[in-house]
């Protein structure tokens, strides 16, 4: 349960940061050059009040409802649970965070260097403040793997940003239905809003690569076109196992649990260059999630299966 109200901050917080973004960049640019006009200062007070009353009123009202009952600081070992799909959701949540943090900084006049810093610390703070807490938090614990989730989520950005001054590869979200939640609802959801954040069923998280900064094309190929590696599970209505279930007319229904594997065009809409500020930053906070788009899936139960746009419930 308080993994699943951490993903709803998480998730909220990703909006609220990537919705102030302002410059979309369609080419690379060097990260060593400062900004020519300096810091804004209107824009940096608001920022950094916003984002600390957020990380503080979040954490306070966290701790209220769901980390009452403090106990002496201990770790577990949740690897196994869910095929991984919540380590790989904390990466994402790592990598929209830190990315969101620094679309803050550079739309505040920050230069780039400092931005891309302040972005992966941003979100470092954040994500270990919130194990911490687990860490002490009865029934759960700190987690190794959630950490370096954490961490790899956040060096994707950041190395990235550094290294080329760009993102080749980004990390998106998507959803779609499942028909897993009726049979677990408390566990799964029972609206699809609900389901969206418990549902790992549903949830899928994407490798977007962008083909025009790793391919040798001419000046006529979209910039804006990337290519997407998407991971997810299917079967699962319990973390380590599935607990028996029964359908409507009293019959045990049994789940097999496996992983999928899919691959799918998408768009680097940040690569656009024709949108007026305001656009731009609704376009940085889209950028988090997949666009529905035909998709090849393989995985070991069902073999290879093609998905015209979107993908089945199941």
């Amino acid at each position: 349960m308080i993994y699943r109200v951490r993903a709803i901050v998480l998730l909220c917080l990703c909006i609220i940061l990537l919705s102030q973004s302002v410059q979309a960049q369609p080419l690379p640019i060097s990260p060593v050059t400062p900004d020519p006009s300096g810091i804004n200062q209107g824009r940096f007070i608001g920022v950094l009040v916003g984002t600390a009353a957020f990380y503080t009123i979040s954490l306070l009202m966290l701790r209220k409802q769901w980390y009452k009952k403090k106990v002496p600081f201990h770790s577990f070992n949740d690897n196994t649970e869910w095929l991984q799909m919540d380590k790989v959701g904390h990466a994402a949540t790592a990598y929209c965070m830190s990315r969101g943090g620094y679309e803050l900084m550079r739309w505040s006049g920050v230069d780039e260097r400092a931005s891309i810093l302040t972005g992966g610390l941003l979100a470092l703070l954040f994500q270990t403040t919130l194990e911490i807490y687990d860490g002490h938090s009865e029934g759960w614990g700190f987690s190794k793997g959630d950490m370096f989730a954490n961490v790899a989520g956040t060096a994707l950005f950041v190395g990235q940003q550094y290294g080329s001054g760009q993102q080749v590869v980004s990390m998106k979200y998507g959803f779609r239905k499942t028909i897993f939640p009726p049979y677990r609802p408390n566990v799964l959801g029972k609206t699809t809003g609900v389901q969206m954040l418990k549902d790992y069923n549903g949830q899928q998280y994407w490798l977007s690569v962008n083909l025009a900064s790793v391919l040798p094309v001419g000046p006529s190929f979209p910039r804006w076109l990337n290519l997407d590696l998407g991971y997810s599970g299917s079967g699962m209505i319990g973390g380590h196992e599935n607990p028996p279930v029964v359908d409507e007319n009293g019959k045990v229904v049994k789940f097999e649990r496996y992983r999928q594997f899919f691959i799918s065009p998408d768009a680097d809409l940040s690569r656009i260059g024709t949108f007026s500020p305001s656009l731009q930053r609704f376009v940085g906070t889209a950028q988090f999630f997949k666009i529905p788009a035909p998709s090849l899936e393989f995985n070991r139960v069902k073999g290879l299966r093609f998905h015209p746009l979107i993908l089945p419930g199941e």
